[in-house]
Formats: C-alpha cells, structure tokens, sequence
C-alpha cells in the first residue's frame, strides 16, 4: 500500500513538473526547443506509467498465484484426509463385519468368544485411530512422517486378512529391484483389494499373484466368491478410485470386474528399477 502511494505521489509530482517547466517553456523558449523538451517529458512520463502498471500487474499476478496454489493444497489435504478415514472406516468395520459372520456360525463357545475378542480388539484399534487423527487435525503442527510401506510389509497385509477370516494365498515370482514408488502403489492396491473381498465376499479364498512382466510389475487379485449366506458391504467407491489415481500417476493401468463367481482385480505398474 505504501509502494502504491509513493508511486502515485510521484507521478503527480511529475505531471506538474511537466506543467510547470512547459508553461515557463511557452515565455522563454522557442518553439523547437520546447518540442523536444515536451517530448521529454511525456516520454518519461510514459515509461514511469509503464513501470506502475507493471509493478501492480505484477502484484495482482503474484496475489492471485498464492490464492491459487493455497486452493490446491487445501484440495490435496481434504482428499489425503479423505482417503485416510476411508481407509481406517473400511478397514475396521469391515473386519468387524467379518468377525461378527464368523460369530455367529461358530461351532463352538470358545469359537464365538475368540471371535468377539477380535471384534472388540478392531473396535478399540479403531477408535483409538480415529482420535488419533482427530487431534492431527486439530493440531497447528504437521502431522508426524511415518515410514513409507515396502514391499516387506506384504506379509502383514496378507496376514492382517486372514487374521479378519480371509483364506489368502500369496504368489509372489522374483521382482528384482523396485523403486519406491510402484512398492508403496502394489502395497496400497494389495491392501485395498483384500478388503473389498471381505466386505463383498466374507470369508472366502483369495489369490494374489504378483510377478515382473518386462520393465513392469502385475499384480492380481482374485477370489472364489461370496460365501453361503453373506450379504455383500455397500462401499463408498473411493477405495477403487484411489487405487486408480494411484496407479495412472505412475503410468500404469487398474482394471476390475467380474470373474467366475468371484471378482478379479488386475493392476499393470510400471517400473524401471531392473532395467
């Protein structure tokens, strides 16, 4: 603001400046030199008009860039928030969903009562997830980095499934290297995919399949089916187009559909690392 006064106070400066020195001009100079000094003078003015435009040009620019680009991260945050209680409500009550099926089929007492410890296990896990990102949320402090999945950590999603009830068999061919990128992409994929089959088949096989295919990974998985009796979990859609998002980010593809009784899931990621 202060800028823009001080170039305004300027400028009248120079403007009767100009009128002054053209009048004085008019009674003591001749008409050429007078010529020449007017268009001095509107000269300067002119380029010191030019330079005022484009400092507030520049400023509405530069305003209008932050406004921008604190638009974009705010987007980006929501939808990182978004996902994270997507992932944490779909993984909890869908395994509660699981746990509660096998419940109410168990055989034996002892059966019944390991399945209800599990279910109020989840739910406190949960919950306790569920505040903890409540108070990131309200924190002014960025949230904590937590380390980046592997491919390491396959194991325990695959274990994480069956301890829910999943059946899963894990194929997993020689992969070589694999950057960090398409690691963090088949661990994300991995995990959501067996969620979507407990929450839409209950207890079933599950296959997963995972395997370099030239300058690139495929992952694939698929299941036998929903059980006698199980009534599929509606779900929100996003966990699919996350995935998706995910996956054309790298360059890759995602496709899923139908197959047999059961339902397939097929993720094509690039990656360059064992070239």
């Amino acid at each position: 603001m202060w800028r823009s006064r001080a170039w305004t106070l300027a400028i009248a400066l120079l403007v009767l400046l100009a009128i002054a020195l053209s009048m004085l001009g008019f009674a003591t100079i001749d008409d050429a030199r007078f010529t020449a000094w007017a268009a001095l003078t509107v000269g300067v003015l002119v380029v010191v008009w030019a330079v005022w435009r484009t400092r507030r040009d520049r400023r509405r620019y530069e305003a209008e860039l932050a406004a921008w680009a604190a638009e974009r991260a705010a987007q980006a945050e929501r939808l990182r928030i978004a996902r994270e209680l997507h992932d944490l409500a779909s993984h909890g009550l869908g395994a509660i969903t699981l746990r509660a099926s096998t419940a109410r089929a168990a055989a034996s007492e002892e059966e019944r009562r390991g399945a209800l410890g599990d279910i109020e296990a989840t739910s406190r896990a949960a919950t306790t997830e569920l505040r903890r990102m409540l108070a990131l949320l309200r924190s002014p402090s960025p949230a904590p980095l937590a380390p980046a999945e592997s491919l390491d950590d396959l194991p325990g999603i695959v274990a994480e499934a069956r301890a829910a009830g999943l059946d899963v068999r894990l194929e997993q061919g020689d992969l070589g290297e694999v950057t960090p990128g398409a690691q963090l992409t088949v661990c994300a994929i991995l995990r959501e995919g067996l969620r979507n089959i407990a929450r839409h088949a209950g207890p079933a096989e599950a296959v997963v399949e995972l395997r370099r295919t030239g300058e690139g990974l495929l992952l694939r998985l698929e299941d036998s089916g929903p059980v006698d009796e199980w009534s599929a979990q509606p779900g929100s859609g996003l966990g699919l187009q996350g995935l998706r998002e995910r996956t054309d980010a790298l360059g890759g593809a995602l496709e899923a559909g139908p197959a047999g009784r059961g339902w397939r899931l097929v993720a094509r990621i690039p990656d360059g690392a064992a070239s």
